[in-house]
Order: structure tokens, then sequence, then C-alpha cells
């Protein structure tokens, strides 16, 4: 089910316009592009790297996580954050703690805070 959530989302951000990236989503403070950041973070972010991040946000994992994405979003290009996404559809990423379910609701629930944002022409399954 993450794969099937993975695959559409590729497909709804493969189809975005320049401008559309720059679209504020339902995250407070972040526009599509950073929601796509901190989505394929898993997938680019070690875990030491991940946990030295959350000590220099002076242990708020929530502070840590937007600035990663804001800084992730600006140094990225939303053609590699999209290939990053494609890459790794299939990949087992679960967040500690949450296993499979975990995962899955952390793709629908960002998927949903961009394709709510978009409007009608960008639902998600």
């Amino acid at each position: 089910m993450a794969a099937d959530e993975r695959r559409a989302q590729v497909t709804l951000y493969s189809g975005l316009s320049d401008d559309e990236w720059d679209v504020p989503s339902l995250c407070t403070g972040w526009r599509v592009r950073d929601v796509l950041a901190h989505t394929t973070m898993p997938f680019r972010w070690s875990v030491p790297r991940l946990l030295l991040g959350v000590v220099r946000a002076r242990g708020s994992f929530d502070r840590f996580a937007d600035r990663a994405a804001r800084d992730d979003a600006a140094a990225l290009t939303p053609g590699e954050l999209v290939a990053c996404l494609d890459a790794h559809v299939e990949d087992p990423w679960s967040p500690p703690g949450g296993g499979p379910v975990g995962a899955l609701s952390h793709d629908v629930i960002h998927g949903l805070d961009v394709a709510l944002a978009l409007g009608p022409r960008a639902r998600l399954p």
C-alpha cells in the first residue's frame, strides 16, 4: 500500500508546473517542494546524520524536520526530489516504532497535504 501511494505521488509530482512547486501545502509554512523534501528524507539521510541534526535542533525532532525540509528543498531541484521518491517506491522504510502502518500513514498524510492544496486535479487514491 505504501508503494502504491508513493507511485501515485510520483505521478502527481511529475506533472507539476514550476509555479505549483511553490504552492503552500497544508503543512504550516511548507510549500509543495518542502513536503516532498521531507517525505524523501528517510531515503537521503543516514541515521547518524539525522541524530546529529536533532542534537543541533536542541533535541526537537520537529524543529530539525522543519529545518531539514526547507534546506533540502532549497538545495535539491524538484526533479531530483521526484527521482528520489521514484527510486524508493518499494523501499521498506518505516519510522522508528511505526512499522509499515507508520510508513503508510506518513506517506498518505503528506500526500494529502499536497494534493488538497493543489486542488481537485491532484486528488490521490
